[in-house]
């Protein structure tokens, strides 16, 4: 299976058990429109988890109807984080997902070592976008967590996306290691890291998919460049996921395709025992709608 609109996520969902998800901090309207969206819509089960006056107060003002919804009482952010993440942690839900609370606030409970979600895994960004330009749904990553990742790093980082298109329904997702150029350059990490990668998928030491790289931006998204290029690759042209060099080339490519492409985009953080929503403040309610269902489609 290939994803070539994020609204085909909705095929594997309605193929499974309704997966419960925890607002953490539920205060924050966006955030409260977009579960309340994917509830109506029997995505998830919500349990909101935070100042109940205040949420409250943003359903009546919004007119969101939340007759029926579970809601836990704290009015402390930090306390109401903790309280999310442990109820994940005990498998009283499936689905983590930042409210109005700071990303490091969160982070810090999720990589809590008693009671938090950690695995062992590295954790990472994973967005999916649906550009018009292109034939079918592209994944990027990372451009949110890992700020300037190394050979060990990346190496992490496709397994843990490699992973999730699996869950998605990919059979033998292609891996497109980006670079400036798309030869060899020993001036250059992002070329050498490359074809370490590439070269490691091919002795099988990554495995479940088919990695090419270096290649530039044009040549990973278009056959045409590649083939003008005098590039001969299983990737080139037809790319399931991106591997960005660093987290300043990915949140600028991520950026641009919002803001100047007009795509949708869907994104959640990997690695840790359950699929985190944790969108930007920045992505729209859409974006968030979006990312809570490719968080309920990614359960394992």
């Amino acid at each position: 299976m290939v994803l070539n609109k994020l609204s085909d996520l909705r095929t594997i969902v309605a193929g499974g058990t309704k997966k419960k998800l925890i607002l953490a901090a539920a205060q924050d309207q966006h955030s409260l429109g977009a579960v309340i969206k994917a509830w109506k819509e029997n995505i998830v089960e919500p349990i909101l988890v935070g100042d109940t006056g205040a949420i409250q107060s943003i359903c009546s003002s919004s007119n969101y109807d939340i007759a029926g919804l579970q809601i836990v009482h704290e009015q402390d952010v930090v306390k109401a984080v903790e309280m999310s993440v442990r109820m994940v942690s005990s498998r009283q839900a499936d689905v983590l997902m930042k409210g109005m609370v700071g990303t490091s606030t969160l982070l810090k409970s999720v990589l809590n070592k008693e009671w938090g979600l950690r695995t062992g895994n590295l954790l990472s960004h994973f967005a999916l976008f649906e550009v018009e330009t292109y034939h079918k749904v592209i994944a990027v990553t990372d451009v949110a967590m890992n700020i300037s990742p190394d050979l060990k790093d990346k190496i992490a980082i496709v397994n843990n996306s490699v992973s999730c298109l699996l869950r998605l329904g990919y059979k033998m997702p292609k891996v497109a290691v980006l670079g400036a150029v798309e030869m060899v350059n020993e001036n250059m990490e992002a070329t050498l890291d490359a074809a370490l990668l590439s070269k490691m998928n091919q002795r099988d030491q990554i495995k479940h998919c088919i990695i090419d790289g270096p290649l530039a931006f044009d040549n990973a998204v278009s056959l045409e460049s590649a083939r003008h290029k005098g590039i001969r690759s299983e990737v080139a042209g037809d790319t399931d996921l991106l591997l960005m060099p660093d987290i300043e080339v990915g949140n600028v490519l991520y950026k641009s395709l919002v803001f100047f492409a007009k795509a949708k985009v869907a994104s959640i953080i990997l690695g840790a025992s359950a699929p985190i929503v944790l969108t930007s403040r920045s992505d729209s309610e859409q974006a968030k709608f979006d990312s809570i269902l490719l968080a309920a489609a990614s359960c394992k």
